[in-house]
């Protein structure tokens, strides 16, 4: 776990370098070269709907389902034998990611929904980028009690599962039910392989490209095929003790981390967050769609997560943070707000035909995921650290070293300290 937030905080770090490039060679010299290389025409028609492939659809249709690829792992691996295994500690995490998702939606359609043709990008803020918050939460050091970090990644993975849905469910094209039944057959034999107990992970990865095919010319957005594939990979519970090094989803996720973290989400990110600023007025940056995003980010995300939390642990449904003040819980129900990743990547299923309301959306997106890295940091940097901040992170760090984890990042039997905060 200790490996696992190092590199995803590193990946996040140059996420945010890859962000500010991007922003940079947009509004240069460089700007047109940038364009004309992002829709290069690098390869075959692959679908009708999408036409000749280009560098921007590689990365965004392409790389992503490996990237998606991961999350379903990583959801995977938490429900089976992670901090998701049980009802007790999925209920706070379940919690604060519902309203993390429902808060920001609304307020986007109350700034944005009502104007004709932008109800679709009700999802864009609902997103949270675990890469880009982990990346903030580092620079914070050892102020950041383990506990916020393990909730805000397993809050995120949550957010994760929504997103995959929202993707499936309602930005899906028109379904060709012969590539969805070959889908369905390519999944079927993954899943008969992994209750023979197969082990290949080249079978599995071969296979996991013809599903990702299939999944393209179905009209069911193709890297949905990742999460598919990643619930198909076999899976050795370790309850209480380290990793499996023979566990096929162990090995898998361990080899795509890196390749995730430093080339796929940076990649996406410089080719995505380019926007150009040139010319733009104040009417554009405050327009409803932009306005919506932001303000469903920076607003909705910190009001759903720790109003969530909050209410949950006043009334007794889950403990309070282990280790973290109110004032810690409600810098990091900020860090939520960075929504970068998975909202751009939504912003450009939301309107597909429309490039000016994508270049509004990025500009919210960008807008609302600075303002919340900031003001995030700020807290966390300005807030008092908990009485006990030494000792309980010594004996986090105890049981991390034991099996690989903490025992429960909520602490149920400290009523008194909960009250007070």
């Amino acid at each position: 776990m200790r490996d696992f937030l190092e590199s995803e905080s590193a990946g996040g770090i140059l996420l945010i370098f890859a962000a500010i490039l991007a922003m940079i060679v947009a509004n240069s010299s460089l700007g047109e070269t940038y364009e004309h290389a992002i829709h290069a025409v690098t390869g075959p028609v692959l679908t009708d709907k999408l036409g000749p492939m280009t560098v921007h659809l590689w990365i965004n249709d392409g790389l992503m389902a490996i990237f998606f690829l991961l999350v379903g792992l990583e959801i995977k691996r938490e429900f089976v034998d992670g901090r998701l295994a049980s009802w007790e500690r999925r209920r706070l995490p379940f919690i604060a990611a519902a309203a993390g998702m429902a808060v920001p939606a609304a307020l986007y359609m109350v700034f944005a929904g009502t104007t004709p043709g932008l109800a679709q990008g009700w999802a864009i803020p609902a997103a949270t980028d675990i890469a880009f918050a982990m990346g903030v939460l580092a620079l914070l050091g050892k102020r950041a009690p383990t506990s916020l970090k393990l909730f805000l990644v397993t809050v995120a993975i949550v957010d994760d599962m929504g997103a995959v849905a929202i993707i499936a469910l309602f930005y899906t094209a028109k379904i060709n039910l012969l590539a969805l039944g070959a889908a369905a057959v390519i999944l079927g034999v993954m899943f008969a392989l992994g209750r023979m107990r197969m082990k290949s992970l080249p079978l599995y990865l071969l296979l996991f490209a013809l599903l990702w095919y299939a999944m393209l010319l179905s009209g069911v957005h193709a890297t949905i095929a990742g999460v598919l594939a990643a619930m198909a990979i076999p899976f050795e519970r370790t309850p209480g003790a380290p990793d499996s090094e023979t566990s096929p989803l162990h090995r898998l996720e361990h080899a795509l981390h890196p390749w995730v973290a430093f080339a796929i989400v940076p990649l996406f990110g410089f080719a995505n967050a380019g926007v150009d600023l040139g010319g733009l007025t104040a009417e554009q940056i405050f327009a409803p769609l932009p306005l919506g995003i932001a303000a469903g980010l920076f607003f909705g995300k910190q009001v759903g997560i720790f109003g969530s939390v909050w209410l949950s642990v006043k009334l007794g449904i889950a403990g309070k943070l282990r280790g973290a003040t109110w004032l810690q819980i409600y810098g990091v129900a900020m860090l939520c707000g960075i929504g970068f990743t998975m909202s751009l990547f939504i912003g450009g299923l939301a309107f597909p035909a429309d490039p000016l309301l994508i270049e509004e959306a990025k500009i919210g997106i960008l807008m609302g995921s600075l303002a919340a890295a900031l003001a995030g940091y700020a807290v966390l940097r300005l807030a008092p650290l908990h009485p006990r901040h030494d000792t309980i992170e010594g004996e986090s760090d105890a049981e991390i070293a034991a099996d690989g984890d903490v025992l429960d990042i909520c602490d149920p039997e400290a009523p008194q300290e909960q009250a007070a905060g």
